[in-house]
Formats: structure tokens, C-alpha cells, sequence
């Protein structure tokens, strides 16, 4: 009799990824990305194991919002205190904090447990082309979005 495959942490291999986000828009990236942090992509795929990859993005503040999001989509923060809420736009975000728009956008869509903060773990956004992680030897991962 044969039984299904389950992958445990012993028997994961982890690739590098690097994404140049220039031009791609937010949510769409994101969700090619969350697929390759949670491990979809793979055939070994399990769902209960962080099977995913590592991947570096890129060229952060160089992408686009469909629509009128810009202005209208808002991010929220609370510091705790009473009234201590703030509200965001996506136009300013992109200014100050250009990272934060991708970063959240992805966290997102991992699953909201333990498991989702590993895979976010493995998740590095940088702004500009540079990156610290040339000994790793990331593949260019290129996505067909529009």
C-alpha cells in the first residue's frame, strides 16, 4: 500500500528567489510571493510544515496601485493608548515607508499562526537594487502578472 508524502522539517530544501517589483502592481506581486513563502509551488507541498522559499525583493518603491488606491486605500496603526489611532494613505506609505506597502500586502495572505510568522520570517524587501544576500546565489524568479 502506498501512502501520501508529508514533508517534515529534515526533508525541506530551500531555494533563493530575488523579485524586482519595478512596475508590478501590489497585491498581485504579493500573492505570487505568498504562494513561494508558504511552499505551493513545490510538490511536496504540506500543508501543516513551512515547505516554502526565501526571496528577496527588490526596487520596493517602484510599485504601482491599481486604480485610485493611492489616495483612497489607508493603513491602519493603534499604539495602544486610547485614541491612539492612525490612519495612513497608500501614496504616502509608498513615500515614507515604500518596504512597509509590500511587506504587509504579503503578510497578509499567510496564514495568521505560528507557521505564517516562520514563513515571514524568510521574506527580506529592499529598497533600491541592492540587496546583502549576493553569497546565497538567489534566482531571478519572474512572475507573468500584469
Amino acid at each position: 500500500m502506498k501512502t501520501t508524502f508529508m514533508a517534515n522539517s529534515q526533508n525541506v530544501e530551500r531555494k533563493w528567489y530575488i523579485v524586482d517589483a519595478e512596475g508590478q502592481t501590489v497585491g498581485r506581486l504579493a500573492a505570487e510571493i505568498a504562494k513561494v513563502l508558504r511552499g505551493k509551488h513545490k510538490p511536496t507541498f504540506t500543508p501543516h510544515v513551512d515547505t516554502g522559499d526565501f526571496v528577496i525583493i527588490v526596487n520596493a518603491e517602484k510599485v504601482n496601485f491599481s486604480g485610485k488606491k493611492l489616495v483612497h486605500k489607508t493603513y491602519f496603526r493603534h499604539s495602544g493608548y486610547p485614541g491612539g489611532t492612525t490612519f495612513t494613505s497608500a501614496g504616502q506609505m509608498l513615500e515614507k515607508q515604500p518596504a512597509k506597502v509590500l511587506e504587509s500586502a504579503i503578510r497578509g495572505m499567510l496564514p495568521k499562526n505560528r507557521l505564517g510568522a516562520q514563513m515571514y520570517k524568510k521574506l527580506s524587501v529592499y529598497v533600491g537594487s541592492e540587496h546583502p544576500h549576493a553569497a546565497q546565489k538567489p534566482e531571478v524568479l519572474e512572475f507573468n502578472i500584469r
